[in-house]
């Protein structure tokens, strides 16, 4: 990977699963092959060899095998008694930076990557999830497969890479402060009447409260809790005025306040009347 500044993004990083395998290999394979997707092998424990490319590798628990498409190999196996037990996983369409498309490189020239226990605890732990996830059959299962592929593929990556350097004075851009401020504001018109609060909101979305209330605050000149009342208090008058509710409990219920007396002190100060006000004005038409 190149050392100038660069990150991963959806047009690098998104392939299709093809398929999952684990088996325990008693004997050498018998054809010299090569396949048109990308076969990634872990050995999950064991030791044998590979000859790939007209070369022969040893491998040995916690080496990754990338066998990229027209990729020629044949596992040989070095003592039938003890099984090399591998884990296998096909993908295509990924296309890494200063890499072919469609292929995976190892920094270290070769098809194989010997991992440290960190890394290989991650694989080991990612392929287990894998094939639980394969014999259940559960909804979204392929994008479940998908997703620890992903993982597989970043942590890979992440191996053989430096950490990208902070930029001083970064800042996110303008337009990913207005949708982290749409996001919140279409939560707060779909779900007015629940009980809401702003470290619910910020766990929900991966954010501090403190930097939602800033860029909320930055964004709409309110805020975020300010502007729930408000949404709120519009709802209620728009029910009081259509005859929607029977009394101001109910209004204030309707809006996520248990608390009618609570929430007729917010109404006039938002309105200059009580609700009970625009309820019976509206009954009198």
């Amino acid at each position: 990977m190149s050392k100038e500044q660069y990150d991963i993004t959806r047009e690098d990083l998104n392939p299709t699963f093809l398929f999952i395998c684990k088996g325990a290999r008693i004997e050498d394979e018998k054809n010299y092959h090569c396949h048109d997707f990308i076969e990634m092998d872990i050995i999950l424990s064991g030791k044998g060899k590979y000859y790939i490319e007209n070369k022969m590798y040893e491998v040995e628990e916690g080496d990754v095998l990338i066998f990229n498409p027209g990729t020629h190999h044949q596992a040989i196996v070095l003592d039938k008694n003890k099984p090399i037990v591998e884990f296998f996983v096909g993908f295509t369409e990924i296309n890494f930076k200063d890499m072919q498309v469609n292929h995976l490189n190892f920094k270290n020239g070769t098809p194989i990557l010997h991992t440290k226990s960190e890394l290989r605890y991650k694989l080991f732990k990612l392929c287990t999830s894998m094939l639980a996830e394969n014999e259940v059959l559960r909804l979204g299962r392929y994008f479940m497969m998908k997703t620890y592929l992903v993982q597989m593929l970043l942590l890979i990556i992440r191996e053989q890479s430096e950490p990208l350097e902070r930029r001083k004075g970064y800042a996110f851009e303008s337009f990913g402060k207005k949708y982290v401020v749409e996001q919140i504001i279409n939560y707060f018109e779909e779900h007015f009447e629940e009980k809401i609060s702003l470290d619910q909101i910020a766990e929900n979305m991966y954010l501090s409260p403190f930097y939602i209330s800033k860029i909320f605050k930055s964004e709409t000149g309110d805020t975020p809790i300010r502007h729930l009342i408000d949404i709120r208090l519009d709802k209620a008058k728009e029910m009081l005025e259509l005859g929607k509710v029977d009394n101001i409990q109910t209004a204030a219920d309707s809006v996520g306040y248990e608390d009618a007396y609570h929430f007729s002190k917010l109404f006039k100060k938002r309105f200059g009347v009580t609700p009970s006000q625009v309820k019976n004005k509206n009954k009198k038409l």
